[in-house]
């Protein structure tokens, strides 16, 4: 079996093992003689399974009972739209802290439902830095602050969890797991699973229990995060093979020390491969140093003439999906939990080669 080091942002590399049990489940699910995809989700087998999830990863991120936690559908991005809907009135404002593309499309959608005001934004300097707290212009009566801890397309991360008298809401699709948090500092963290929880599919959201009546009585049923929570998470058919795939990452996590032990593998990647780049006049990070992300680390070649080529030679090489968003050009490596330390050692070597060649 041959496989690549997979760089991609999303959907996203999958640990090996992981992969293995699902080959090895797949046509036979834990005896039943089918897979689990085909089993009732309301079945004592698939209960369980989404029972055992929860638990599990209760224990990675030390959630307490004081929140629920919710397993949907629809992506990071519905979420966008169920935020407001769920904590916020057409007459209410909320304070949004705007650092990349998804702050800015969560604060559009966030438009039709309430007031916005952007108590931060970074665009003036293409979303490559984060405005001091102490800059940051906020309602004296928000519903809610929103912000997202890492921006993906420009490689912006929060390395602290910003202070606020209104609930704190994240968008954490692209850090949670990555490293502990605490999570008696947030009203409401969501998170699409395709980065380190799982396949596309599945959204995790855990919000203060007593967040949950805010929903106007007129909101759509599935709109509602009460309904997964008195539902747990069954208020219709969920996409059981993600939950499936999620439960395994939790329980892989665990088995492997918990998330401090991510967090200093994750460290120590995104370190190496910051240094490799700035030790080099050929690439360069546009991202300040204090908001430098863990997850994906963009660069930018001196001459982007050779970016065909660097993209070509490093598929060739086994490394695949360096290319950097659309929106931004040149290069981007995301380094979630399942990408190894030795893809990244691996990138670092090919990038020294590439500039001997080229440079």
């Amino acid at each position: 079996m041959s496989r690549v080091h997979n760089f991609s942002a999303g959907p996203a590399a999958l640990p090996l093992p992981v992969l293995e049990t699902i080959k090895q489940d797949l046509p036979d699910w834990q005896g039943l003689g089918m897979s689990v995809m085909e089993v009732s989700h309301r079945g004592k087998d698939f209960v369980e399974l989404a029972a055992r999830s929860e638990a599990n990863l209760r224990k990675l991120l030390g959630i307490s009972d004081d929140y629920s936690v919710l397993f949907t559908q629809g992506g990071a991005t519905l979420q966008f739209s169920m935020a407001p809907l769920n904590l916020a009135g057409p007459n209410d404002t909320i304070d949004l802290v705007q650092t990349g593309s998804w702050g800015k499309k969560a604060a559009g959608e966030a438009a039709k439902f309430c007031n916005v005001n952007l108590a931060a934004d970074s665009s003036d300097k293409n979303f490559t830095y984060i405005p001091d707290p102490s800059t940051w212009n906020r309602s004296d009566d928000a519903a809610y602050l929103h912000f997202t801890p890492n921006e993906t397309i420009a490689g912006v991360e929060f390395h602290y969890v910003p202070e606020s008298d209104a609930p704190l809401v994240a968008d954490m699709s692209s850090t949670i797991l990555s490293r502990p948090i605490d999570v008696s500092k947030f009203g409401v963290i969501y998170a699409g699973a395709q980065k380190n929880i799982g396949p596309a599919g599945i959204t995790v959201v855990i919000v203060r229990k007593d967040l949950l009546d805010r929903a106007p009585k007129n909101a759509p049923h599935l709109m509602t995060w009460r309904s997964y929570a008195e539902s747990d998470s069954m208020t219709n058919t969920p996409p059981t093979f993600a939950w499936y795939v999620a439960d395994l990452v939790f329980a892989y996590l665990l088995d492997r020390g918990g998330l401090e032990a991510m967090a200093a593998v994750n460290e120590r990647k995104a370190a190496k491969l910051y240094e490799a780049i700035d030790a080099s006049d050929f690439y360069s990070n546009p991202v300040a140093t204090d908001a430098r992300s863990w997850m994906n680390v963009p660069f930018i070649l001196a001459d982007s003439d050779l970016d065909a080529t660097f993209l070509a030679e490093s598929a060739a090489a086994g490394l695949t999906n360096l290319k950097g968003h659309r929106s931004v050009g040149g290069m981007r490596a995301s380094i979630y939990n399942a990408v190894s330390e030795e893809a990244v050692d691996d990138l670092i070597q090919f990038m020294g080669e590439f500039e001997s060649r080229h440079g």
